[in-house]
Order: C-alpha cells, then sequence, then structure tokens
C-alpha cells in the first residue's frame, strides 16, 4: 500500500465535537481520496499549529464558527492576518446569510452549513485544494522560470540536450510535478515525450509505481477493461477478477501515450474518471477511488483535433491543466551533435565496438536534415552506421542514404539547400546582411561552438571570429 498523502499540504479541521472531526475526516478520505488531515478540538491550539508547521504545512482550515473560548470568526481574523496564505472555509451548525457575509469579508473561501449534502462540502473541500495546488505551481514555474532551469538536472539526466528551449521544458515539468492535476504532453513522434513523463514522476514524490498504456488502438470495450479491469464473471471468459491499471498505478502515476487517439466513446469514460476521481471496474457496482496523477501525451495538435469535432472540448480543457510541447529535433538542432556523440557510444558499447569517430561534416550534414522522425531517427541512423562500421572513421554512406541524398554525391553537395532560401523573398538580402545571417545560423547549429561553426560555413576560424567580432561592433 502507498503511503502517499494527498494532498501535498495538510488540512486542519477544526471543531469542539470529535465524532464530528472523525466523521468528516472519513469523509473526505472515502468520497476524495483526502487523507493527509489534522484534527484539532480545542480553537485555542490552532494558531500555534499554524505557526508550528509553518507555511508549508498546512494549507487550508476547515473551520467550525461556534466553539467554547476562542469563536470561529476571531479565529479567521487571526489567520488572514498572520497566515495570508492559508485559505479557510467556514462548516458551521447555523444557516445564517448575515453570518456567511461576515465571514467572506473575514476572508474565507467558502461556507457550508453542516446540514449540507456530503457531496457539496466535499466538492468545495476539493476546490480549494485546486486553488492552492494552482497557486503553488504558478509561483514554482516562475520561481524555475526565473532561474532559467530545473533545481533538480539530475532528474533528466536521460535526456541528452543543450537546449535553452528543453531547459525550459524541465523547468516546468519540475514545477508541477507534484500536482494531482493531469498534465499534457505534447510533441511530435520521437522527441522524447516518454522521457519527460518518466522524469515528472520521479520528481512527483509518489511511492507508487509508474504505469504506461498506450491506448491507441484499444476499442472501447479493451480499453475500459485495460484501465478498469473487471470482477470475476463480469463477461464471458473472465473466469478470475482482474485489475486494471488505474488500480495498478495507485499513489504513483498513469500514463496514458497516443490520447489523441482514443474513441468518442472511450473519451467519455477517460472524461468521468478525471471529473469524478471514480472509476467502476467491469461488472461492479462498488466504485472505487482514482489514486494516481494522470499524464497523457499525444503527437496529435489537440486543439485542432476538437475543433474538428474528433476529441472532446471538456475532455480536452480538462487535459489541458498543465500543458508542456516537447519541440521537434529540427527546432533545436544544437542538440544533433551531443545526441551523435551519445548514440555513437551508445551503439558502440552494445555491438561491444570501439566508438567510432564521425566524419568533421556530418553534423552539419545533420544538421542540414528535417529529421521528421526526431530523435528516434537519429538513433536508428547511427545504430544503423556503427553496425557496418570497420575503420576507424565512420562512414558517411548510410547516414546520407536515410537521408534520401545518393551516397556518392560529395557530402558538401548532398547537405546544400535544394532550393534558393532567397527565391521568394520579396526583398533581396545585401551580400552583409546574408553573410551575417549565416553566421548567425552556424553559431546557433553549432551551440555556440566557433570551430565547429566555421567548418559548417567552409571558412576558417579565425575568420569566423573576426566576422562576429564585425558584427559585435555594428551592434554597439
Amino acid at each position: 500500500m502507498s503511503t502517499t498523502l494527498f494532498p501535498s499540504f495538510g488540512i486542519l479541521i477544526v471543531d469542539d465535537e470529535p465524532a464530528w472531526l472523525r466523521s468528516l475526516s472519513l469523509t473526505l478520505e472515502s468520497s476524495a481520496g483526502i487523507t493527509h488531515t489534522y484534527l484539532c478540538q480545542q480553537s485555542g491550539d490552532v494558531m500555534g499549529l499554524l505557526d508550528n508547521r509553518g507555511a508549508g504545512g498546512i494549507g487550508l482550515v476547515l473551520l467550525d464558527l461556534t466553539m467554547p473560548g476562542l469563536s470561529g470568526e476571531e479565529l479567521l481574523e487571526r489567520i488572514a492576518e498572520r497566515h495570508p496564505e492559508v485559505a479557510c472555509i467556514i462548516i458551521s451548525g447555523v444557516n445564517q446569510l448575515d453570518t456567511a457575509v461576515r465571514c467572506m469579508k473575514l476572508g474565507a473561501f467558502d461556507y457550508y452549513v453542516e446540514t449540507d449534502e456530503e457531496d457539496r462540502i466535499v466538492n468545495g473541500v476539493l476546490r480549494a485544494v485546486r486553488m492552492l495546488e494552482l497557486r503553488e505551481e504558478n509561483r514554482a514555474v516562475s520561481s524555475r522560470l526565473v532561474a532559467g532551469g530545473p533545481a533538480h538536472p539530475e532528474a533528466f539526466a536521460g535526456i541528452v540536450t543543450r537546449s535553452r528551449a528543453m531547459l525550459a521544458v524541465f523547468a516546468y515539468v519540475e514545477a508541477v510535478a507534484v500536482s494531482s492535476q493531469p498534465l499534457l504532453v505534447t510533441g511530435e513522434s520521437g522527441v522524447g515525450k516518454e522521457l519527460v513523463v518518466r522524469a515528472a514522476h520521479a520528481l512527483s514524490g509518489r511511492q507508487g509505481r509508474f504505469v504506461a498504456v498506450n491506448v491507441a488502438g484499444l476499442d472501447d470495450a479493451m480499453f475500459a477493461d485495460t484501465l478498469f479491469g473487471h470482477v470475476r464473471g463480469a463477461f464471458t471468459g473472465a473466469e478470475a477478477a482482474r485489475k486494471g491499471m488505474v488500480e495498478e498505478a495507485a499513489g504513483g502515476t498513469l500514463f496514458l501515450d497516443e490520447i489523441g487517439d482514443l474513441s468518442p466513446a472511450s473519451q467519455v469514460k477517460l472524461l468521468r474518471l478525471l471529473q469524478e476521481g471514480e472509476y467502476y471496474p467491469l461488472g461492479s457496482d462498488q466504485p472505487r477511488r482514482l489514486r494516481a496523477r494522470v499524464i497523457v501525451a499525444t503527437h496529435h495538435n489537440l486543439a485542432e483535433s476538437e475543433a474538428a469535432g474528433r476529441f472532446r472540448r471538456d475532455l480536452f480543457y480538462r487535459l489541458r491543466t498543465h500543458q508542456v510541447h516537447i519541440p521537434a529535433l529540427r527546432e533545436r538542432k544544437e542538440d544533433i551533435a551531443p545526441l551523435l556523440r551519445h548514440f555513437l557510444a551508445e551503439a558502440a558499447a552494445d555491438m561491444g565496438k570501439p566508438t567510432p569517430t564521425p566524419p568533421r561534416e556530418l553534423a552539419g550534414c545533420l544538421a542540414a536534415y528535417a529529421f521528421p522522425g526526431n530523435i528516434r531517427e537519429l538513433r536508428a541512423m547511427v545504430y544503423d552506421a556503427v553496425s557496418l562500421h570497420r575503420g576507424r572513421v565512420l562512414s558517411m554512406g548510410s547516414f546520407l542514404e536515410a537521408m534520401g541524398v545518393h551516397p556518392t554525391a560529395k557530402p558538401e553537395a548532398a547537405c546544400a539547400p535544394a532550393v534558393n532560401p532567397f527565391h521568394h523573398c520579396d526583398r533581396l538580402p545585401s551580400i552583409a546582411e546574408a553573410a551575417g545571417l549565416l553566421v548567425e545560423e552556424a553559431m546557433a547549429r553549432a551551440g555556440g561552438n566557433q570551430t565547429m561553426a566555421a567548418r559548417l560555413l567552409g571558412i576558417s576560424q579565425p575568420a569566423l571570429s573576426k566576422r562576429l567580432r564585425q558584427r559585435q561592433g555594428h551592434r554597439d
């Protein structure tokens, strides 16, 4: 059993009636999976508990108004003054409009009467939890983006990059990793979405398993059985009960890949799971709680799918509470050289060969290629080349063939653009402007390495350095 507490911050329930305290805490656990609660019978102890646990301890207080000693209204006022970051929900034994108005003016998040339906109170608590989580996540995102990268880069050690865009992705993922809300990861096939999702799980602090399910190609019945499981006798052939992936991932992360391929009927089932926080195994009339964080990924543009009527709007907005896009490899060409070195070493180790030396012009040729298959395609290219390698310097033949270039062509010609880049320009740049743009692009592709950029341009490193100084002088 997982010991992960939900939410990440504590919820303090204050009431002088021990039976009500116990009843409300059990209701929150059974109906909403809320386990991070503290119970307090003495109103005079509340401020001490908040002071001692600090800003990161208790985030929400459920407060009874009619208590002996310090009244609920007095407590509410003191909490708002000394701990404005803590939200308060009033749960009163009396239904009085003027009292409710006074409490809201003092800063209460919401007001309920003890005789209200349990679902109404539970949903109100969940709304407050979501508000506090989003507030903390926004603060964390701002902090990480200002810092320029993640605080725990070791969680992303399996992702080879030096791209600033990817560092921003890491910072965002780290900031929202502890959230209980869904995370939507988008990006073309082969960009490494699952690696990012696994990093989010590692940073979440959840003790449960990471469970991945590729939902592409699952029909509605298979989707429901895979996610929710079934009881014995649920259908012909169901001779034994089987856990679904939602239960397997309890206390951890449930990763649903290729979510854009879900059928309309399966989209409804997923929406209910996320909206209600509960599900029914096939053949059962007993609901079970969703106790896993759900992360989904797709290579589709869900906004376009939603506009075209292929993806439910309500599910789309439910999934994109947190959203991150992984840029394609052609949009971060500074990663090609380090990825090439990484895959060469990896492939050589797998095949028991010494790591081959790549030809000097290979990185430049690869940078001129669009890589429709992204990192997965580059890895396949490298493995194929290493499998054929016999000498010390790696042959470019298999790379050129994979890029659709005849292997007998000269590398310089093979990597030249097929179309004049100025063909569609209304105004032709001057020679100086064109040279400056070439220098900037070469430096970007080389990740700031002047030696590599000079090779891409076919000039010496001192000549490139001189051009860079001239451009800097013009800007100054």
